[in-house]
């Protein structure tokens, strides 16, 4: 996964989607979130919380919400890119410049920022339940082949990747931590199996 040192850097990278992504990034500016970099990819939030990202992939470049389940959809714009694994998270892809209505943007954004500030979460019912991290999952997104590698594992060493990244207290060592877990799974490997596969 390709790292850069500023959103402007990530921008510049862009051939196809580069004047999607500036408008989309204006438009989060205009809502009223804080800007920041994470992993490697803009993100924008409310009160250091995590509420939406932007990224460009090979056929679209789109929005996503970490908590989209929560809005209204009233465009039915929304869809989750990862059905099965992620909950919260919804994307909203782009395939032209020209699909992009400025006023529904902002209205979802709007709603965005007013479930963040009212507190609205995913509730996890059960521990073992599979819980994805923000980290890893913009990592699937942004990465078919992470992303098909990952589905093939079992849904125990899922978690123990999903669960290893997310026990991180530092963003620094939740980063660490995917870096070191992406190459296990494009490889089909999983986190623990030297220790399994020890006699």
């Amino acid at each position: 996964m390709k790292k850069f040192d500023s959103i402007t850097d990530y921008i510049d990278s862009l051939t196809e989607w580069k004047s999607t992504v500036m408008l989309l990034r204006e438009l989060c500016l205009e809502a009223g979130f804080e800007e920041t970099l994470k992993w490697g990819i803009p993100t924008y939030t409310i009160n250091n919380k995590n509420v939406v990202g932007i990224g460009a992939f090979k056929n679209y470049a789109g929005l996503w919400f970490f908590n989209g389940i929560f809005l209204k959809d009233p465009y039915k714009k929304l869809i989750n890119a990862q059905e099965g694994t992620t909950k919260g998270l919804l994307q909203w892809r782009f395939h032209n410049i020209d699909e992009i209505n400025q006023q529904q943007v902002l209205t979802y954004l709007a709603e965005a920022i007013a479930n963040e500030k009212a507190g609205l979460k995913i509730k996890t019912e059960r521990k073992k339940e599979l819980i994805i991290p923000p980290e890893l999952t913009q990592a699937l997104l942004k990465d078919e082949n992470l992303s098909y590698a990952f589905d093939k594992f079992t849904p125990f060493k899922k978690r123990e990747f999903a669960e290893h990244i997310s026990e991180a207290k530092r963003e620094a060592t939740k980063t660490k931590r995917l870096e070191k877990c992406i190459p296990l799974i494009l490889s089909g490997t999983g986190l623990n199996d030297k220790y399994r596969n020890k006699s």
